[in-house]
């Protein structure tokens, strides 16, 4: 499911894209993400945010987990996603190596494929917070895109 990572998401963009990718930001994660629908953009942030400082290569899930996460505005499913990653990997030490996503009454129906943190090599800093400091979800001319700030 992960997407083409070596576009920038902008200026070669074509419509039914996805992917994401890590920009620098001082002493923080900045990840910006991008996809045909919202729930592929979602996806692309998970999955960016994971690779930031993981490496999934070779990485096979040992269970599937599955959220709901509850309907507000896009930005709010944005941040309440991220959050449920970080909350997952502090509290229960799973990392999310495969994401699906689609929306449901009420919210959005997510189900990530994990696998235990000590399995996968870590190869950056561990994301510990969601910063809502220019937090975006939005339609834009060839699907939608996001960008987040994740506290390392």
């Amino acid at each position: 499911m992960a997407g083409d990572t070596d576009r920038d998401g902008r200026e070669d963009r074509r419509p039914g894209e996805s992917g994401h990718r890590a920009v620098p930001h001082t002493a923080d994660l900045r990840v910006e993400a991008w996809g045909a629908s919202r729930e592929q953009c979602l996806v692309e942030a998970v999955l960016g945010m994971v690779e930031s400082f993981a490496d999934l290569s070779g990485v096979r899930a040992s269970a599937v987990r599955q959220v709901r996460v509850a309907e507000g505005s896009d930005d709010d499913l944005l941040a309440s996603l991220l959050d449920e990653v970080v909350f997952r990997l502090e509290v229960h030490g799973e990392v999310p190596v495969d994401v699906e996503a689609e929306p449901v009454d009420g919210g959005l129906d997510v189900r990530m494929a994990v696998a235990d943190v000590r399995s996968v090599p870590i190869t950056g800093a561990v994301p510990k917070a969601v910063s809502w400091n220019e937090l975006r979800l939005a339609p834009d001319p060839y699907g939608w895109s996001c960008a987040v700030t994740v506290d390392v």
